[in-house]
């Protein structure tokens, strides 16, 4: 079962204590892709610039992206810099240049129309409602936002929210929507609004999963060395969504595994810059890790 997802593309320039990489593919549904990739094919809806490496086009095409929604714009491809500088669950924006995204409105090809998963990435409310009005009948709703839109915009991502099965955002961003110091009272908030499910996200403290009767605490696998957090959230998301869809169940259980299956993703991402750790894993690589979690979880 196929996925859609619709989100940026972009070209990063990425500054932690690792290291320093420019012009690195990144994006969020460049991260969601490849991520999801591992469980169910995806259908990508973007948008890039007549300098969109092929190179690029083809990582994503070898982990069977479909690209057949990515929309070529005369100018440059989205570019976004930031920096990690101690605190690595928050990365500094260093410079933001739209370029072809700022006019972005996405075209859901007639193909992708019928999908029955669905991931909002994190895009302008408005698009995200764009997207909806042109999918028929999908299963199961899945949509991320951030900082920016919640501040900008609250109204417009909460009228998001009302149409989504399941919400996911991190701890800051669940109390600046909510204005609730509580993250279960933010999430009793949120799923007033409609959805089904909530996830927080809390970075290197794991993810809580809430429905209207259950939660569910899922840790963060302890890591060596994190390279790259950039995409982290993505990967998380991608992962979820993507075991979501192959399983085709969304009961509470399938979902507790699904926060899983994300946290494992969202592992490998930190390990390198951009795609680099997540482009060439194995199915045993990926259940090695989620075995772990089950050790580290089982009392």
């Amino acid at each position: 079962m196929s996925v859609l997802v619709v989100g940026s593309v972009a070209l990063d320039t990425v500054e932690t204590p690792a290291g320093k990489r420019e012009e690195i593919l990144g994006g969020s549904a460049t991260y969601f892709s490849c991520a999801c990739s591992y469980f169910t094919p995806v259908n990508l809806v973007a948008v890039v610039g007549e300098d969109f490496s092929p190179d690029d086009r083809r990582l994503l095409e070898e982990r069977d992206v479909d690209l057949a929604g990515l929309q070529v714009s005369p100018g440059k491809t989205f570019r976004w810099g930031g920096s990690y500088r101690g605190d690595m669950n928050e990365a500094r924006t260093d410079f933001t240049d739209l370029n072809v995204f700022e006019d972005f409105h996405p075209r859901i090809p007639p193909s992708y129309r019928e999908s029955e998963y669905v991931f909002l990435a994190n895009i302008e409310p408005g698009l995200q409602l764009e997207v909806l009005a042109q999918i028929e009948k999908p299963r199961l709703v899945v949509g991320d936002t951030m900082n920016l839109w919640i501040d900008l915009k609250p109204e417009r991502v909460r009228e998001v929210v009302s149409h989504l099965d399941l919400f996911i955002f991190n701890d800051a961003e669940a109390r600046q929507l909510t204005g609730e110091v509580s993250l279960k009272k933010a999430a009793g908030e949120i799923l007033k609004l409609g959805p089904k499910g909530v996830v927080i996200k809390k970075g290197e403290h794991g993810a809580i999963l809430f429905s209207r009767e259950e939660i569910f605490c899922a840790p963060a696998l302890p890591m060596d060395r994190i390279v790259d957090p950039t995409g982290a959230g993505d990967s998380f998301a991608g992962g979820l969504v993507g075991y979501l869809a192959r399983e085709g169940k969304t009961d509470f259980v399938s979902l507790r595994r699904a926060v899983i299956y994300g946290s494992v993703m969202a592992s490998f991402n930190v390990e390198d810059f951009s795609l680099n750790r997540l482009r060439n894993l194995s199915r045993d690589d990926i259940e090695k890790r989620y075995q772990r979690f089950q050790n580290l979880t089982s009392f």
